[in-house]
């Protein structure tokens, strides 16, 4: 083979990537941790989906939460679900979310058993909007909040959510006033509400039910407030510090019990349960 005839081949060929050679790399194969900053290979979050170096937990789905927190679940209501809107395109953007998550709503409701402990459980779902709230979102927890009081049942609720569901309009808003309202019966009938406030836990659920509970407990490093850090920057013209509406400021000031790590969660709350079901008999 002549040398031109070498360098011809040679120009041929396509440069090997690592794609060729390895095939398509699986997605979110590193994640960096939202807290410390630090990267991990995802493997090494573990089940409870930790981050190895703050013990901040990433986001889990309600199916994850149910099986690191429930010894059973019964769902109750799947039913309920988004209405019609006047938003452009709310309907459809909807349906394409119900289609991807296998929601119908941002929260899931049931009975469950939490080591031994009988309760009614509500678990919202970022992937769903955000975690929003709806008119389905509030129907649902007001729904799971009769059952209780009609059972005799504690509430554990899991909060998660960037606020009202604008789309909505006002139907969002009244859901504030709707879950506080079924709240106020829930205690008349001398029954526990326990919140779980998870990251992040923002707007018009912080201003309403996820603030109400009878004790609260939050995850590692979770973000909780009514207005965004950015939208609260940008209106004071200040920098805020790096601790605002963070779980371990609210803790020092007094508005959570405590932090809870997402492996010790179901122990702490059926201890919780227990200690109040005592009380109530």
């Amino acid at each position: 083979m002549s040398l031109s005839d070498l360098a011809a081949s040679l120009t041929k060929k396509k440069p090997k990537t690592i794609s060729s050679r390895y095939g398509d790399l699986p997605k979110h194969l590193f994640v960096a941790c939202p807290n410390c900053d630090a990267r991990w290979y995802e493997k090494q979050l573990g089940p409870f989906k930790v981050c190895p170096g703050c013990d901040y937990g990433f986001p889990l789905s309600v199916s994850e939460r149910v099986n690191h927190t429930t010894d059973s679940f019964t769902e109750i209501n799947a039913d309920v679900r988004p209405q019609q809107s006047l938003f452009p395109g709310y309907m459809d953007k909807v349906a394409q979310i119900q289609a991807k998550t296998g929601l119908n709503e941002a929260v899931v409701t049931g009975d469950a058993m939490i080591n031994g402990q009988r309760c009614a459980l509500g678990i919202m779902d970022g992937r769903f909007i955000m975690g929003s709230l709806g008119q389905a979102t509030g129907e649902k927890i007001t729904r799971l909040i009769d059952y209780a009081i009609v059972h005799q049942l504690s509430v554990v609720l899991f909060t998660v959510s960037g606020g009202a569901r604008m789309q909505e309009g006002i139907s969002s808003l009244m859901q504030m006033a709707k879950v506080s309202a079924a709240l106020a019966e829930l205690r008349e009938a001398g029954l526990f509400y326990l919140v779980v406030l998870t990251d992040p836990t923002m707007g018009g659920v912080t201003a309403s039910f996820a603030m109400d509970g009878d004790v609260m407990i939050a995850e590692p490093h979770a973000r909780i407030g009514f207005a965004g850090r950015r939208v609260i920057e940008q209106t004071l013209h200040e920098t805020l510090p790096d601790d605002f509406q963070r779980a371990e400021t609210l803790l020092r000031d007094g508005f959570v019990d405590a932090i809870v790590s997402r492996n010790e969660l179901k122990r702490r709350i059926a201890q919780l349960l227990a200690y109040h079901q005592k009380e109530q008999d």
